[in-house]
Order: C-alpha cells, then structure tokens, then sequence
C-alpha cells in the first residue's frame, strides 16, 4: 500500500519560511511599520502617551521600551510610533535572497561557557559606543575544514529562549546589507540539560539569514557583528538586501 501522506520537503519549508518573513517585515508591528523612536533624557520619566501620539492617526501603535543610558547608567525611557502606512511599507517591494543552498544548512555544536559573560556589541547609533549582551556560549561549525567560534546573545524571540547570531562576511556591502546579517537559533540550553563546559549538536541554517531591522527602518538601532564574528569568506545564503521602489531611500 502507497502512503498518501505529504511529505515536505526542505525547499518547501524555505519557502514557507520566506513567505511568512515577509508578512513579519509588513505587520503593524514590523520593523517597516517603525517610524519613530524617541529616547528621553537619562533618569527622566516617560513621555505621555497622549503628547508622543500627537500628529499620528489613531491608527498609529505606540509601545515603550527602556535601556541603561551607556554614559550615565541611569534609566532611559523612549517610546515607538508604528504606521503600516510608513514611507518605507508603502515603498517596499521585495526582500532580496540567494536561492536556497543546502550545503549552508551546517551541523556545529553549542558550547556553554563556564561562567556568565558580557561581549560588548557596538550599535548602529550609538556613534561607536557599545552595550554588553549576555552571550551564554559560542556556536562552533567548520567551513572548507576551518574551524569558526562566533558569539551568538541570549535573546527572546516569539516568546522562545533563543540564540541571535550577528556576523557579517565578504559579501557585506557588496551583495548584502552593508553591516551584517542577523541569524536566529532555538536556545539548545533553554531546557537546563547543558552545565557550563559542556556542548550539544546544533544545525546552523544560513538560508534563514536575514537582513537586521535597520535594514527596513532608520528608527531601528541593531547591533553590530564583533571582530570575532567578522567571517573571512562570502557567505552566499540568506537574505541580502532590502528592496525598495526607484528613488526611496531610509
């Protein structure tokens, strides 16, 4: 008897992946939606909704963030206005990607490392300041029978605990988006089995690159890749750049 069941493949998988990335990139709240981000003061309160809404539809989302100023170390409060009728969401066509490559699904290992570490990330406006990101072990793969260690922070993604990979290569700025590319992994030590030293298997998918937030909104302020990040070869898998309709620019 023939099974009937579907079987789906991994090309398929992409391209479902690729789909719903776009209808990410497009929502009220993605990062083509974002068209102000507003900082206070260090130690000041929050602006009020009702001022940081005036001159926007009511259509407009608003949501609030807070980080520790890097100056002072004082709070900082800022507020984000979102419009899907936003100069860059009306002028988005298509996010630019290599074609799926197999050979860029790579099998590596997580390492936890022994104790907690910060690795300072320099920020796209933060005029070469950095902020340090919990970076709980490293991501260990091989290229051409080279051997790479990139740091990859802990972050929450869709209510995941989560691994984010920021790297550039030979291709930035030339084929992809000028400062690095982002990739987003399941946390492996999310479930508590890892102490620190030890490692576990991890299959890297480079085809799920993507291009920062940055790269959709000049209100977005993404991390940049650290010198141990910094790939030595053009990594051709991924998203590349952000298209946009003739004459817009961010």
């Amino acid at each position: 008897m023939v099974s009937t069941e579907t079987i789906t493949t991994e090309p398929e998988t992409h391209a479902e992946w690729v789909r719903a990335r776009r209808k990410t990139v497009t929502a009220p709240h993605g990062a083509l939606s974002l068209v102000l981000t507003h900082w206070s003061a260090p130690g000041e309160p929050p602006v009020d909704e009702a001022v940081a809404r005036e001159g926007h539809p009511a259509s407009a989302l608003f949501t609030r963030l807070q980080r520790t100023d890097i100056e002072t170390g004082l709070p900082q409060e800022a507020y984000r206005i979102w419009r899907q009728d936003s100069p860059a969401n009306l002028a988005f066509e298509d996010i630019e990607r290599y074609p799926y490559d197999p050979a860029w699904v790579l099998e590596g290992r997580f390492e936890l490392v022994d104790q907690q570490r910060v690795v300072p990330f320099e920020h796209i406006r933060d005029a070469g300041a950095t902020r340090g990101l919990p970076v709980s072990g490293d991501l260990v793969f091989t290229v051409d029978g080279t051997e790479y260690r990139l740091s990859a922070f802990d972050t929450v993604y869709g209510g995941t605990a989560s691994l984010q990979l920021v790297f550039g290569d030979r291709t930035n700025g030339a084929e992809t988006y000028g400062a690095g590319r982002f990739l987003v992994l399941d946390h492996p030590a999310s479930g508590g089995t890892l102490r620190p030293g030890d490692s576990i298997p991890i299959t890297i998918d480079f085809n799920r690159a993507t291009v920062p937030p940055c790269g959709f909104s000049n209100q977005m302020n993404c991390p940049l890749p650290p010198l141990q990040n910094r790939l030595p070869f053009a990594l051709r898998a991924g998203e590349k750049r952000v298209r946009f309709a003739d004459g817009f620019t961010l």
